[in-house]
């Protein structure tokens, strides 16, 4: 009989088997878990998309202006009269819309610069002892703004002196990313009128996290130069004047484009009833002044038209003529009645021109 030969199992296979039959008792004890999820067929219709927020931003102005049409093609009409107005009239005209506009606003963003202390201010850079140096300054930057230099768009570092060295430091780039972005949103609504685009910017302003202490001042001057940058003749919209009514926050888009549209009416039409009272003053000035001679009765009506008030000291500074002159002059001119002095004081006297 033949022997049968002994059968040896390897090791490692043994231990394989081991492992498998662990594996699978172990997957058995976990009951508690979940079984394997079906996909089941989505009946739902499809929902709408969620548009970027830049583009709900956007189509709320842009419905808003559509709303307002009429009434904004009747704005657009007085900012043009008032282009028109500047550009026939002298320079000084610009420089003393400028300086009434800027005083305005200071009241609106809490600084309340009277025109007297901005008139010694820009003039001589004098302040008194209680005066806020530092709010002066504001309401200055917003005057040069407000008369001359290139405009928001072109380059909004340089129109909100960004580039000084004492705001350079830390807050160089997080303001360049900001306003980069408040710039991007503006040139998307490019469609949109000035006067439309100028609101919408003004309101976004803060949102966009611009502006420092003085951002309400900085905001309101910018949108006043992005409102006549298709203009010529006048360099700014008043917003202020009359009244900041156009500048009260609050309500949805249309409600605050209309209070704009109404603000800067009232504004332009204040700024022409100023506009004729210094003409007719000016005419008036000149046909009582022939018999004065010299350069003097000259140069100081022409002060007087281009600054809401004046003193002997700023006439001084900015007629180049002598003390006596000018104080000579200046008496002539308040006996007949042309002048009136509105200090009421012996020392640091003011005068304007008696419309």
């Amino acid at each position: 009989m033949k022997s049968q030969a002994p059968v040896f199992h390897d090791e490692t296979d043994a231990l394989l088997l081991d492992a498998e039959e662990m594996e699978q008792s172990s997957e058995d004890d976990l009951w508690f878990l979940p079984g394997p999820t079906e996909e089941e067929p989505d009946y739902l219709p499809p929902g709408p998309r969620a548009e970027p927020r830049e583009a709900v931003v956007l189509g709320d102005w842009r419905k808003a202006e559509a709303g307002h049409a009429a009434r904004l093609a009747c704005v657009a009409g007085r900012v043009g009269a008032l282009d028109d107005r500047l550009k026939r009239g002298p320079e000084g005209w610009r420089h003393r819309l400028a300086l009434i506009e800027a005083a305005d606003l200071s009241w609106f963003a809490g600084d309340r610069i009277g025109p007297d202390r901005l008139a010694l201010w820009i003039s001589m850079r004098i302040s008194g002892l209680q005066d806020d140096t530092a709010a002066l300054a504001r309401v200055g930057w917003a005057v040069r703004r407000l008369t001359g230099g290139p405009g928001p768009e072109v380059d909004l570092s340089a129109f909100l002196d960004r580039r000084d060295p004492e705001n350079m430091a830390d807050e160089a780039e997080p303001f360049a990313d900001r306003a980069g972005g408040w710039l991007d949103l503006m040139a998307q609504a490019a469609d949109l009128h000035p006067i439309t685009r100028a609101c919408m910017g003004f309101h976004l302003w803060s949102l966009a996290g611009l502006g420092q202490q003085g951002d309400r001042m900085e905001a309101a001057v910018t949108a006043a130069r992005i409102v006549v940058s298709e203009g010529s003749g006048v360099v700014f919209a008043p917003l202020a004047m009359g009244g900041a009514g156009g500048l009260r926050s609050g309500g949805p888009s249309a409600d605050r484009l209309w209070r704009w549209l109404e603000g800067i009416e009232t504004a332009c039409l204040t700024a022409m009833r100023h506009l004729d009272d210094i003409e007719a003053w000016s005419a008036r000035a000149e046909t009582e002044m022939i018999p004065l001679s010299g350069k003097t009765p000259r140069a100081l009506r022409a002060v007087l038209t281009e600054w809401p008030l004046v003193s002997a000291p700023m006439a001084e500074a900015v007629t180049s003529s002598s003390r006596a002159a000018v104080q000579r002059n200046l008496a002539w001119m308040e006996t007949r009645g042309l002048i009136r002095e509105v200090t009421g004081q012996g020392r640091y006297r003011m005068w304007r021109s008696a419309n």
